[in-house]
């Protein structure tokens, strides 16, 4: 078997893990330190600021791991990759981190208006704006976008078979959750990177297998 045949699966399943990782902590730091309320006036500011700003940086390299994933998961297809999925998985994923990093994007805009004029952001207009576009990027249009890249990424996987059909199936289950969650449905959004490191992790330890029984298989000559 050709060595980068199984690099492969092994990058894809690496930047999976890494996106899913970064992503959910820097979720579960957002989420502790900023009210799930879109409409609060923004008092957490003064005591959360700093555990804000870490949960942020959390965000372009979980955007920058999501990519390689797509990128090797394409490569991983190869020829066996329908031309309308792969506009529909490449388009999903781009839209989905383009929404990600919109609301991160206004949140850090919020932390960096509020090391100035902390006195007249809070509870401005400005703010109220601010701090609704970042709910809605994230909480509508980013999960919407998840929920497709997933769907089309489980059509893939049944027809390619690069996972196991239980985890296309569950795949499928995730995206209806994300698809017709409530934006009020606070950890909706955890469901998505949950799936993308179950994802990880079967192809990992798939990859690592088939490292073994070919090297365990006597080269012919």
């Amino acid at each position: 078997m050709d060595p980068e045949h199984l690099k492969a699966p092994r990058a894809a399943a690496i930047a999976g893990i890494l996106f899913s990782v970064l992503l959910i902590s820097g979720f579960l730091l957002l989420r502790n330190a900023i009210p799930a309320d879109p409409l609060e006036a923004g008092v957490w500011l003064r005591a959360r600021v700093g555990v804000v700003g870490l949960g942020l940086n959390a965000v372009p390299f979980a955007g920058i791991a999501f990519l390689w994933f797509m990128g090797v998961l394409r490569d991983r297809l190869g020829a066996q990759e329908d031309r309308f999925l792969a506009t529909v998985f490449l388009g999903s994923g781009l839209l989905f981190l383009a929404m990600l990093f919109v609301s991160a994007a206004f949140l850090g805009g919020i932390v960096i208006a509020h090391t100035a004029r902390y006195e007249q952001l809070v509870g401005s207009v400005a703010f109220s704006v601010a701090r609704a576009v970042a709910y809605e990027a994230m909480n509508v249009y980013a999960i919407k976008m998840a929920a497709v890249f997933t769907i089309v990424t489980c059509t893939l996987a049944l027809r390619t078979r690069f996972v196991a059909r239980w985890i296309a199936f569950l795949g499928y289950a995730a995206a209806l959750v994300l698809l017709f969650a409530n934006r009020y449905v606070e950890w909706a959004l955890l469901v998505f990177p949950l799936w993308v490191l179950l994802v990880s992790l079967h192809i990992l330890v798939d990859g690592l297998r088939a490292s073994r029984n070919a090297a365990a298989r006597p080269s012919g000559r």
